[in-house]
């Protein structure tokens, strides 16, 4: 037989952004501690509202499995004398075991006769097992900040305040410091009133529904968007796909209920990306837009509650949000007083690091290192980019900036439009910071390309050169982010630059600061870092690992390159020819390994299989070198395989190890040449054959 199992951990609101983990938590710890305890069910649930965490297990066994336990004991000649009779050692782990020594067993491993216990352990009833289990279930939670209540130890998100736990009918008795487990449950803190005693599993359901609590997150969830997008529609508008902003409201509320409401259009003339974010982070509202995605002057919010005197919540939201947006408006005011430029002059007063100087000297280096990254690429564009690395950091001068800190770059390009800047230069200043976060947009101009690179790079080896690098999971300055941005750049737009160059560049703006590390070993570790970060990349694009590694394994600081190579070699290695190919480099490589020459004496070649070899290989040598300018790598793969019957014949005719050294040498100076040959185009070491 089985039931139904309810815990619900009643608390003060917790955090949204804890939920979504909590709720995958408790339902996985949930699992794990019942499989430790033996208890077999049907599936774990878990929901969960600001106040309350609940945990329901369907169909869990009235008790624990019967258990048959086994334990190995001593070899049966350490248990048993020759006579067969026990000896202290058998005695001993009958004793240690429970059992007596007669039903011991002997079961044979291996060819050898071990003592075995084995005993039956009756299972328990479920519900004197349940306080131990549901105690250590809540004990088991983290969060990443944890309170303690009164004088007590325990630590929980926020402190508990009440515990419902059933298993069928029957409560299930514990306690958490001072709270003591019940069948009582609390509904909304303020449509319904006082605890409210639960019957059972099933109507545990039914009395938080009438006390205006929808337990399920994921069916409130899917109620507050058809809400929000019903309200919108009324209007012929469009809410903001914004997933992260849905999911922060149904962990803010137990019972939605959306509403519309609006603002002056005088506020449209502040650009959309200050309302709607004014809106959002602010506010928690849904911004609206009409079918050509402009900004409507209206938002639509959730209360938690019911629509009774919902007149009087959108008035008091839209007197709240008319407050922001006035705020908003006089920023808008101020800092389009004066221009860009203006605002640039004053960034040698902000400092960027302690240890790297001031945001103008940031803005100096970007001038130097854009300049050279454009150079590499041969895009021009100077003298535009120059004034956008001038301008890139202006607006973290304005007054709007400084209120909404995620508008850096956006607010740049509005003001640099305002200064009457190059459409150009007003792009590349917001398209610096791309990508700002995973799936992010990549700049889209040239200019804002190089920018974006030379904002990243700088960042980057400034913080290596002064030992700040990300370890485990801390990354406090974005660094892993930022490289995977430059590999994406560079990828997605196909520039083929000398990253080397570039990383030598930007540590040389660091100089005058006297870095920590130097020069060689910045640059190195910082090539290391950015090459990490490729890999993760190109496995996710289901990149085979060893073409990969077999890629990065050689020095190459052209990321377009590396790709070329990785996709060639990928596709080689479907292909007919590569069985060939292998065996050239595995007979050339394997007997070679240790042999670093690659002189060939021709006075010692005095078999024909070599000398052959060797015409052949000075052939196919000038036809790599030419195919590696070209970045023909398929073409020096197919004559590299054309070897097989030259080298097959080579093997068949002479001894690589012979006794005279001058002859060994020569042969194996041939072979290393065929190896490092094959390696041109990557470390086929790494390829898993």
């Amino acid at each position: 037989m089985s039931k139904d199992m309810l815990l619900e951990i009643g608390v003060e609101e917790i955090p949204s952004a804890y939920m979504s983990r909590v709720l995958e938590d408790i339902k996985n710890t949930a699992a794990a501690k019942m499989d430790k305890a033996n208890l077999e069910y049907s599936e774990v649930f878990s929901y969960g509202t600001p106040r309350r965490l609940t945990l329901f297990i369907k169909g869990l066994n009235e008790k624990q499995k019967d258990l048959l336990i086994e334990n190995k004991g001593p070899k049966k000649e350490i248990g048993f004398n020759s006579n067969g009779e026990p000896t202290k050692a058998g005695l001993g782990f009958a004793r240690s075991q429970g059992v007596e020594i007669k039903d011991l067993e002997i079961r044979e491993i291996s060819g050898t006769n071990y003592l075995f216990a084995v005993k039956k352990e009756k299972g328990r009833k479920t519900e004197d097992i349940l306080p131990t289990v549901l105690e250590d279930i809540i004990k088991s939670l983290s969060f990443p900040k944890s309170m303690r209540w009164a004088y007590y130890d325990t630590r929980f998100a926020r402190p508990i305040r009440w515990l419902l736990a059933i298993y069928g009918y029957k409560t299930i008795r514990f306690k958490i410091e001072n709270i003591e487990s019940s069948n009582y449950t609390f509904g909304h803190r303020f449509l319904s009133s006082g605890p409210i005693a639960v019957k059972d599993t099933s109507d545990y359901f039914k009395v938080l529904a009438k006390n205006y609590v929808i337990l399920d997150h994921n069916e409130r969830k899917n109620l507050i968007r058809k809400q929000v997008v019903f309200i919108a529609e009324s209007v012929d508008g469009r809410i903001m796909e914004n997933e992260e902003l849905l999911e922060e409201i149904t962990h803010l509320l137990e019972y939605p209920t959306a509403f519309m409401g609006g603002f002056s259009r005088s506020y449209l003339e502040v650009p959309a990306e200050v309302l709607t974010t004014s809106m959002i982070e602010h506010q928690r509202y849904f911004p609206v837009f009409d079918a050509d995605k402009k900004l409507l002057p209206k938002f639509i919010g959730v209360r938690n509650g019911t629509e009774d005197n919902i007149d009087l919540v959108i008035d008091g939201n839209e007197k709240v949000l008319k407050a922001r947006l006035e705020d908003a408006l006089f920023f808008w005011n101020e800092d389009t007083k004066k221009s860009l430029e203006e605002m640039a002059v004053n960034l040698k007063n902000v400092l960027f690091h302690e240890r790297l100087g001031t945001i103008m000297d940031k803005v100096e280096r970007l001038q130097k290192l854009s300049g050279l990254i454009s150079h590499e690429t041969n895009m021009g564009y100077q003298q535009k980019l120059q004034q956008a690395a001038y301008l890139c950091k202006a607006d973290l001068l304005s007054n709007m900036v400084y209120e909404f800190p995620e508008l850096q770059g956006i607010m740049g390009r509005y003001y640099a439009v305002k200064s009457g800047e190059d459409p150009e230069v007003s792009d590349a200043i917001y398209e610096h910071y791309l990508p700002r976060f995973a799936g992010d947009d990549l700049p889209f101009s040239d200019i804002g390309r190089v920018l974006s690179l030379a904002e990243k790079i700088d960042n980057i080896v400034g913080c290596f050169s002064i030992g700040i690098k990300p370890t485990g999971s801390q990354d406090p300055y974005a660094l892993r982010r930022q490289a995977m941005g430059i590999v994406h750049i560079i990828l997605a737009s196909g520039l083929r630059i000398n990253l080397k160059n570039v990383l030598k560049e930007a540590y040389d703006g660091f100089v005058s600061i006297e870095p920590d590390i130097n020069r060689d070993d910045t640059v190195s570790d910082v090539m290391d870092f950015i090459l990490q970060r490729m890999r993760g990349i190109l496995l996710e694009k289901g990149m085979a690992y060893d073409v990969i590694d077999s890629v990065l394994n050689q020095p190459n600081y052209d990321l377009n390159n590396i790709i070329k190579r990785i996709e060639i070699v990928q596709d080689f290695k479907k292909t007919k020819m590569f069985e060939d190919f292998i065996v050239v480099y595995n007979r050339a490589n394997n007997l070679s390994k240790g042999w670093n020459k690659e002189t060939v004496d021709e006075k010692l070649l005095v078999d024909a299989s070599e000398k052959q070899l060797y015409q052949i290989i000075s052939s196919v040598r000038d036809e790599v070198q030419k195919a590696l300018i070209k970045e023909d790598y398929q073409e020096i793969l197919k004559a590299l395989t054309g070897l097989r019957p030259k080298i097959d014949n080579f093997f068949e005719s002479v001894m690589v190890m012979v006794e005279k050294e001058e002859l060994k040498a020569n042969r194996l100076s041939i072979l290393k040449t065929i190896a490092n040959l094959c390696n041109s185009v990557t470390d086929f070491n790494k390829i898993v054959q």
